[in-house]
């Protein structure tokens, strides 16, 4: 089985520390999520506008479960139909920076602590306002559809329109929320990090306009990618980008991690990504680890890897992204 079929299955596995997991175990889950008080999701969507809806196979809920061995339960959020961000005031003094977290999950669903509250908590511990998206799912950018048992495009840029239209939305409430629009930028993981370099290199809106906020830039001020998928075209077996990725002069600086023995995402996923930006001129710092696995987060471990978190503090304070 090659790693592009295995790839959302393989994520499920390496979260929970098994592979045992089937499709079925995500058609009965629990109440929807909600952000711990007093947070509150904020829809991105004018209520009643006819935004394009994933394939859902049931009402949106919590899949949570902790297996034997594994070091935290994985909280996944699935069949998302309407989307929301939820916005993380910084703790102490403001620095002004915002950053947008993209969850990953293989277009799935979504690692809604592992790769979504818990990177908040960290950024907010830097003065930095974090915002949590939580974005449509299934098949909102390139999956596997248990249906054909094939991969598949997404019939509409889901994942694409809610990246875009939550950076316009903070830029154009950033005198409200009391954050620079000049300094927002974005993080995903595994389908997240793909999210990243789709964000980063679509200058135009992927939708129609709805509103005054859509006025605003779409494309994010710095990005960090980490471990992403569905990058590099696995076919053309060389270090090239698939074809529906493309590359812009344009896009921000960025920031790559990922671990050489990845099960899931290949890491030329990275490498062909950091070409690619590299021939564009668009500035690019790549960290490799031998070591790391993949969805390792913010997850504690004696591996070099745990060091990313501090090449990446250096890297936004070279950027001036934060400054004390």
């Amino acid at each position: 089985m090659c790693i592009r079929i295995a790839s959302f299955f393989a994520f499920i596995a390496v979260a929970l520390g098994c592979a045992s997991v089937r499709a079925n175990d995500w058609v009965h889950p629990g109440p929807a999520w909600e952000p711990e008080a007093p947070r509150k999701q904020v829809p991105l969507w004018p209520e009643g506008l006819a935004i394009a809806r994933p394939p859902v196979k049931g009402p949106e809920g919590v899949w949570n479960e902790q297996k034997p061995g594994a070091p935290a339960p994985l909280v996944a959020i699935v069949n998302v139909s309407r989307p929301t961000m939820t916005i993380y005031p910084p703790k102490g003094k403001n620095s002004g920076a915002t950053m947008v977290v993209f969850p990953g999950g293989g277009y799935r669903v979504l690692a809604i602590e592992l790769e979504g509250t818990q990177i908040c908590d960290a950024f907010t511990a830097k003065g930095m306002t974090c915002v949590v998206l939580k974005y449509r799912v299934p098949g909102s950018g390139p999956w596997w559809n248990d249906d054909c048992n094939c991969g598949k495009e997404p019939t509409a840029p889901m994942a694409l329109q809610d990246a875009q239209r939550t950076m316009v939305l903070l830029r154009h409430q950033a005198k409200a929320l009391q954050i620079d629009p000049q300094r927002i930028g974005v993080i995903g993981f595994s389908a997240g990090g793909h999210m990243v370099a789709d964000i980063s290199n679509h200058p135009r809106l992927s939708y129609k306009p709805v509103d005054d906020a859509d006025k605003e830039n779409p494309v994010p001020d710095f990005a960090i990618a980490m471990y992403p998928g569905h990058l590099w075209d696995q076919d053309e077996h060389g270090m090239k980008l698939h074809p529906r990725n493309k590359i812009s002069t344009k896009a921000p600086p960025t920031f790559i991690v990922q671990a050489q023995n990845d099960p899931v995402d290949d890491v030329r996923n990275s490498v062909s990504y950091y070409l690619a930006l590299t021939k564009a001129g668009v500035p690019v710092e790549m960290h490799l680890y031998a070591k790391g696995g993949h969805a390792f987060a913010l997850r504690k471990t004696t591996d070099a890897i745990g060091g990313w978190p501090a090449l990446l503090d250096t890297w936004l304070r070279g950027l001036g992204v934060l400054t004390d």
